[in-house]
């Protein structure tokens, strides 16, 4: 039994990471973008790449581009299923892995696909154009899962009891694995030179963003060294996607959400502020959007009770454990 993960960058395959109880001891490889997470895990496990491909790429007018990038990767998940023949693929999206799950049906894979965590109110553009070729489509918001016929529900989302450890004057921004976001980098550069910020400064700005002089900057990190500062860190400084959220809250820190927006260009469509509209709403982060809002949200940052939580997908795991082993399931 050959097993294929699959999943783009940032948190859709942290959700996959999430699911190593069920993976580990398979016969398994995974499937991803070439970005800096990617490569952390091609070191330590079996791993192809394919072109990053969205449908929001024609939403911000490069349909060509779109086009181009798809047809270099129709032609790469081919290539990648025709040499792996997986029995089994699990996917968490997004638009990248669906020639990986098309190519894989074809040539007789059974695929599951789970939409991402980050779908709270509906599922995704991809969950609706893959859903009709898998084998079983898994919502993790019950209120997505109505919009999402024939889904099955697990939610993830877990509080987390416990005392936070000892956290330095450390204050850690992040953009992500994927793109640069220059709009955050410049938040929090402005309120370090406006001296709203005494905590010590470290900056991951994605590959080309912008490097603010006078401060700690990297373009990328790898995930181990990322958790390692999360660990040290007592404000974090992240945007909306649901693996910088749920990773910073997971190691117990203050977190300011800085959403990309759809009208600014800044991502494919509005679901970053879905999610963290959904997160203040259940008092776990802060979200600011300007410099005023900014200081405000660094101002309560500092005297609040930091709010841990984190994804079990526990019961998923025991879900797709069966179902790998029960074809007919």
């Amino acid at each position: 039994m050959k097993l294929c993960l699959a999943a783009s960058g940032g948190g859709h395959i942290r959700q996959l990471l999430d699911l190593q109880p069920l993976w580990r001891d398979q016969d398994y490889f995974f499937v991803s973008e070439d970005t800096a997470l990617g490569k952390s895990i091609a070191a330590e496990h079996e791993c192809e790449f394919v072109p990053h491909v969205a449908l929001g790429q024609a939403k911000l007018g490069n349909p060509v581009k779109m086009v181009i990038a798809g047809v270099k990767n129709c032609f790469r998940a081919f290539s990648i299923v025709r040499k792996q023949r997986p029995d089994v693929v699990i996917t968490t999206g997004a638009g990248s892995m669906f020639f990986i799950a098309i190519w894989a049906r074809l040539f007789g894979a059974r695929v599951a696909l789970v939409d991402s965590f980050a779908r709270f109110k509906r599922p995704s553009a991809f969950a609706k154009l893959a859903g009709p070729f898998a084998n079983i489509r898994i919502a993790q918001s019950s209120e997505s899962a109505k919009h999402w016929p024939g889904s099955i529900v697990f939610d993830p989302f877990r509080k987390m009891d416990g005392a936070v450890a000892d956290k330095e004057p450390l204050l850690f921004a992040t953009v992500g694995a994927t793109l640069p976001f220059d709009r955050l980098v410049d938040l929090v550069a402005g309120a370090s030179t406006s001296g709203n910020i005494s905590e010590n400064i470290i900056i991951q700005t994605g590959e080309g963003g912008k490097q603010p002089k006078g401060l700690e900057t990297f373009e990328t990190l790898p995930f181990e060294e990322v958790k390692s500062i999360l660990q040290r860190a007592n404000i974090v400084v992240c945007h909306g996607g649901t693996g910088s959220l749920i990773t910073a809250l997971r190691a117990g820190c203050k977190v300011i959400a800085v959403p990309r927006r759809f009208e600014r260009g800044e991502h494919y469509d509005d679901h970053q502020s879905e999610i963290t509209e959904v997160f203040r709403d259940r008092g776990l982060i802060q979200i600011a959007d300007t410099p005023e809002e900014f200081t405000r949200a660094l101002e309560n940052a500092r005297i609040s009770t930091p709010v841990r939580a984190t994804t079990d997908p526990s019961a998923l795991i025991d879900y797709l454990r069966g179902w790998i082993a029960q074809p007919d399931r």
